[in-house]
């Protein structure tokens, strides 16, 4: 059956992914249009046909994904793609919206896409069911729980495949983390580099932002592990690590931002 899709996905490689996984699925007549932002993604549904289904992260450019599902009543079911961890799910499946855990695989999504091949017929025989979209009950429990929840659950370690075996790498001990050739490492205070799933971007999201800042479009840096900040050129800084001879070089672009990060 053919069907029209929407993606809701601010990170390049994680669209073009989910691009390819849904043209093995054969579900989609076109290639599904990606939107990056909250803004765009209320212009395109202002101006075009409910589609069909909307695969959604929940962190865009912009902000958070609840807000445009506020502002425009979404009445097709939605699949979230997201690299949030479980303090969400227990709300996903309450409601039942299909989530898909970053990085997920593709017998992961075909699986959802099976749940809301389900979820399609038993509407159709049934017209005066319940619908599948999003309530305004719901977004506003969701976006409470993203706004202020407990407290936000950062990750504390990771489980690093190594030609050895499975290591177990606290965050504590990770200096920086960094992007290089498509693959993003842990590198920890002597030097070491340990291979991670998922971009910088979604690892920064996991990230307590207190301990971990952006320095350039590469790199985040563990502020425990700073020794001092230089001044570099082109309003530029150089970051050296504590027990390290590696030395970070924040972005011109990033200058500002990480000012005002370190000063708390």
């Amino acid at each position: 059956m053919r069907m029209t899709i929407l993606i809701l996905e601010d990170e390049e490689p994680a669209a073009r992914q989910l691009q390819q996984q849904l043209a093995r699925t054969g579900l989609g007549a076109t290639v599904p249009p990606v939107l990056r932002s909250v803004e765009k993604a209320l212009v395109w549904l202002q101006v075009n046909p409910m589609p069909d289904l909307i695969l959604s992260d929940i962190e865009l450019l912009d902000g958070n994904v609840f807000s445009l599902y506020e502002q425009f009543p979404v009445s097709c079911p939605i699949i979230f793609t997201t690299a949030y961890d479980q303090f969400l799910l227990a709300a996903f499946r309450g409601n039942g919206i299909a989530y898909l855990l970053k990085p997920f695989s593709f017998e992961q999504l075909q699986g959802a896409l099976d749940k809301y091949q389900l979820l399609r017929r038993s509407l159709t025989a049934a017209p005066a069911a319940t619908s599948a979209s999003l309530s305004a009950e719901v977004v506003r429990e969701l976006h409470q729980v993203l706004r202020q929840g407990s407290q936000p659950q950062y990750k504390q370690r990771f489980s690093v495949r190594m030609p050895s075996g499975l290591y177990i790498l606290q965050v504590a001990e990770v200096a920086y983390v960094q992007a290089d050739e498509g693959v993003t490492f842990a590198v920890d205070g002597i030097g070491k580099r340990y291979p991670l799933s998922g971009t910088l971007t979604e690892l920064e999201r996991q990230l307590d932002p207190a301990r971990f800042g952006r320095i350039n479009r590469s790199e985040l840096v563990n502020i425990a592990f700073i020794d001092r900040v230089e001044s570099y050129f082109n309003n530029r800084l150089v970051v050296k690590l504590r027990g390290s001879a590696a030395m970070l070089t924040t972005s011109a672009a990033q200058t500002p931002e990480f000012r005002r990060w370190l000063e708390g």
